[in-house]
């Protein structure tokens, strides 16, 4: 018998460390169907070439939901049959809604009492992106800070976290 997912997990890590395939990793433990709830736009060639490469890896037991702003809706409606997800990721749609002129802290208000009421199990990608060089720009910074927070206030809701590096997990905190 396979053991049953947390109802909420967060992986964090950097770009390109292996988090996307280590949470459909993850999710593939829980029995199909699985809802992939994909954030990111395709806005350029290289960006279409990632959404390209991780549908790629996706079969047809996946269900994708192009969700670039309105995450909190979308767990709203989709989280309460218990369902797998995997939303990928926070840190694009944070982006989005900065970017897209909205008020970060109500979107992230919103965010957290969706997770907070999904049934699960549901997995969330983000990345870690606190641990590098201080931006040079109001909104780098004002993204960098935002993220941060986000990621420790999903953190503390979420009842398993992984923090990927170089491929590898590392588990903070266990169910």
């Amino acid at each position: 018998m396979t053991p049953a997912l947390p109802r909420l997990t967060l992986v964090l890590g950097g770009a390109r460390s292996g988090k996307s395939r280590f949470a459909e990793g993850l999710i593939a433990k829980a029995p199909a169907p699985w809802i992939y709830i994909a954030t990111a736009k395709d806005l350029d060639d290289e960006m279409g070439l990632r959404i390209a490469e991780h549908g790629q890896r996706r079969g047809p037991a996946w269900t994708t939901i192009e969700v670039p702003l309105d995450l909190a809706g979308t767990l709203r409606d989709r989280g309460q049959d218990g369902t797998p997800m995997l939303v990928d990721c926070l840190t694009l749609w944070l982006s989005n809604v900065m970017l897209g002129g909205q008020s970060a802290e109500r979107e992230i208000g919103e965010l957290l009492s969706s997770l907070a009421a999904v049934k699960g199990p549901l997995i969330v990608v983000s990345n870690e992106v606190g641990l590098g060089i201080v931006p040079d720009n109001w909104l780098g910074r004002a993204f960098r800070d935002a993220q941060g927070r986000l990621n420790a206030q999903v953190a503390e809701l979420a009842d398993h976290v992984v923090f990927i590096a170089a491929g590898l997990p590392l588990t903070l905190k266990q169910p």
